[in-house]
């Protein structure tokens, strides 16, 4: 069964000028244009398309794929706006709506919001909506601790990163157990830390018990955050150097910068170390 504003894999019915006519079962036969048809489509049968609605809401398939599909959450670029509401730009020649009713405030061209893509299933059209929270925690949580997730970074807090897991729920990367630069939009992959009482997810970005950083480590990756990531030190430094900036020896230091080196964390230069 096709699926609107997804990857079906469909079976070619028959080829006519415009193209190819695609098995769209529930939906009837659904058109590939020709451009997108290629010698391979013609000899297995079948192809690999994303299913949505054309500009005269016709059902069409398409090769190209766009920056968001039913069911996800993704930082888009408004490209025009009307009395209809906010048109994004998500890849495909068709742009996405964002109608009135699902805008948390009034869209602005040229700005990015995040947005949850649905199908109106009375339209079959796939459309956006701003109002991110009714879309997550609709289930209970039902992770374990260290199971790998796919992250969604959209929002820093005073104590971290807030974060869409799985498309499904809302969870909080803490400051200090981030030992990288991250940035809002940014697609990443986590773990679970742990899912508390009241359903709340603390995430990690490595594994829980694997290579832990120790406090040492921390300290110096805090520092080098707090400088922009970069510190004019080497272990060509002199110990009152190292001591009056990180407070350590310089021998917990050069313990440090290996620890952090082999964890791919940071990159030596000539003047320092920087954070990667």
């Amino acid at each position: 069964m096709a699926e609107i504003g997804k990857i079906n894999t469909l079976n070619l019915v028959r080829e006519t000028e415009n193209g190819v006519y695609l098995d769209g079962e529930n939906y009837g036969e659904i058109l590939m244009p020709r451009k997108f048809v290629t010698d391979e489509v013609k000899e297995e049968g079948r192809a690999t398309v994303f299913v949505y609605t054309d500009s005269e809401d016709r059902l069409v398939a398409t090769t190209e794929e766009p920056l968001a599909k039913v069911g996800e959450f993704a930082f888009l670029n408004v490209a025009e706006t009307n009395r209809f509401g906010a048109f994004l730009d998500w890849g495909l020649p068709k742009d996405l709506l964002v109608p009135l009713s699902e805008q948390k405030a009034k869209m602005v061209e040229g700005k990015q919001y995040l947005v949850h893509v649905f199908l109106d299933v009375l339209s079959n059209r796939v459309a956006a909506s701003a109002k991110i929270d009714k879309y997550l925690d609709n289930i209970p949580p039902e992770y374990e601790i260290g199971e790998e997730v796919d992250l969604l970074v959209a929002e820093e807090t005073e104590i971290g990163y807030k974060a869409i897991v799985n498309n499904q729920h809302w969870g909080i990367l803490y400051k200090n157990q981030v030992f990288r630069p991250v940035v809002v939009g940014e697609r990443i992959s986590g773990y679970i830390s742990k899912v508390r009482e009241d359903d709340k997810i603390d995430l990690l970005m490595e594994k829980p018990g694997y290579g832990k950083i120790d406090a040492i480590s921390q300290k110096l990756l805090e520092t080098l955050r707090e400088n922009h990531g970069f510190l004019a030190l080497s272990d060509k430094s002199s110990p009152e150097v190292i001591q009056g900036l990180l407070g350590i020896s310089k021998k917990n230091f050069k313990k440090a910068v290996g620890n952090l080196y082999k964890r791919r964390l940071i990159d030596f230069k000539s003047d320092g170390i920087k954070l990667k």
